[in-house]
């Protein structure tokens, strides 16, 4: 290998992605690299890419070029989702001199030797049917939360989706590997770990063993959650995201009793329709959905429930639409996620009849942001009054201000005090603060 140099790194997507480019920059580091800010200029730019809207081709496009700004001699490697699904649109990208694969992402200082300034950038990808290894990845520059991954692929057919095109079948991590994952982060100081995967709850899968004629994961979702529960040092577990037909009760019920899980789900619902859900090819109905947040505010009043919602899908008649509409209005949930449909090549969906609007699908993604922003202030305002505990973290918008998260979701403002970073105070939830989307507060402990 040439004499390492310098090297910047840009995650665009998911908390998965983040947890990756960790892992490549680890890999970097062991190496000798020294790993720069993306604006300061470096030797090598890598570019870890998603493909869930339509905008991932300019995303990247415009990443490239921002990379040829600050160091018009870098070499340029895009890894990631899109670079999966769209190696060679990717390599013929002006600037880019590598593209890597699933499976080659992670063997990326193999291949910089093999990168020459041609003109057309090099693509190492294998056929995503072939991808079948886990690596383990957790993220970590932010002292306060680590994204680890236990979970990788997807054995779904949604209709509309390509993560399983991008990322192969589902596959996992044994609950050893994990602990001991945990184990290192809460050795780096770090307070709270988020558990990410792409079908979080689908964890064990392929590691399997028989019984009789059928198959059995050798682990489940609730055995991994059992034991990180017994991890010291983290003080708090947050689920990313789980399906609402693999969110059991007995997960539920762990939850509302563990010591470090926090209240606090994320359940992809994507439509409230149960004719669109069945062309989405969904495996569960409305009413499941309705049992499991009606499960959750049984035991955990207090629970922060965030959900995924698409507009737009094809065939979504305005009826179908305000089923969506009223079947969230009168659900106890807290905010929404609220995407609008694009067409992805190569899935079902994009080949179905009653393609909506642009313009009517952007209304409709409008009225649920609007019922997403009142959600949230209605959840909100039930705990003003209240004392609950919040993690401060090092990152916000506004100068001279710290922000932070209570255990079931609440943003937290303060003025900036350094002390208090990284720090588990309780406080007392006081008023909104001026943008309406956090709440202010005042301290009562720290340190705890």
């Amino acid at each position: 290998m040439s004499t390492p140099h310098t090297v910047a790194f840009h995650t665009l997507g998911c908390k998965l992605n983040f947890s990756e480019t960790s892992t490549i920059r680890r890999q970097f580091e062991d190496a000798g690299y020294g790993v720069v800010p993306f604006e300061e200029g470096a030797d090598i730019y890598v570019l870890n890419t998603c493909s869930v809207t339509d905008f991932a081709d300019k995303k990247c496009r415009y990443e490239v070029r921002r990379a040829q700004k600050y160091a018009p001699d870098a070499k340029i490697i895009v890894v990631g989702c899109y670079a999966q699904l769209k190696p060679k649109e990717i390599a013929e990208i002006p600037g880019v001199d590598l593209v890597l694969g699933a499976s080659e992402k992670f063997n990326i200082l193999k291949f910089i030797d093999e990168i020459s300034h041609t003109g057309k950038g090099l693509v190492k990808s294998s056929d995503i049917h072939d991808v079948n290894q886990f690596v383990g990845s957790f993220s970590f520059g932010d002292r306060t939360r680590s994204f680890l991954k236990v979970q990788d692929g997807c054995d779904y057919k949604c209709s509309f989706c390509t993560i399983p095109q991008a990322r192969g079948k589902s596959r996992s991590d044994t609950v050893e590997n994990a602990v001991k994952n945990a184990t290192k982060i809460a050795g780096l100081g770090i307070k709270e770990i988020v558990l990410t995967g792409v079908n979080l709850g689908d964890f064990g899968n392929g590691t399997e063993i028989i019984e009789g004629n059928l198959p059995k994961k050798e682990a489940l979702f609730i055995d991994l959650i059992q034991a990180l529960d017994e991890v010291s040092g983290i003080d708090r577990f947050r689920i990313s995201s789980l399906e609402p037909n693999l969110l059991t009760p007995e997960i539920i019920s762990f939850v509302a009793n563990s010591k470090r899980f926090v209240p606090h789900f994320h359940i992809p619902l994507q439509s409230g329709s149960n004719k669109v859900l069945k062309n989405m090819r969904r495996r569960y109905p409305r009413e499941l959905y309705r049992d499991r947040v009606e499960a959750i505010k049984s035991q955990l009043p207090h629970c922060c429930i965030g959900v995924d919602v698409i507009v737009g899908f094809p065939g979504e008649s305005e009826e179908d639409f305000f089923d969506t509409y009223h079947f969230l209005n009168d659900l106890d949930v807290s905010y929404l996620h609220v995407f609008t449909y694009s067409e992805r090549a190569n899935t079902p969906a994009a080949e179905m009849l009653g393609t909506i609007p642009m313009d009517v699908r952007r209304n409709r993604n409008e009225m649920l942001r609007i019922l997403s922003q009142k959600k949230q202030r209605h959840f909100y305002e039930q705990f003003l009054g209240s004392v609950r505990k919040v993690l401060f973290e090092h990152h916000t918008a506004e100068p001279g201000l710290m922000s932070g998260y209570t255990d079931n979701y609440i943003k937290v403002v303060l003025p900036k005090d350094e002390s208090l970073i990284n720090q588990l105070c309780e406080v007392s939830l006081l008023s909104f603060a001026d943008d309406q989307e956090a709440v202010s507060a005042a301290i009562l402990h720290a340190a705890l």
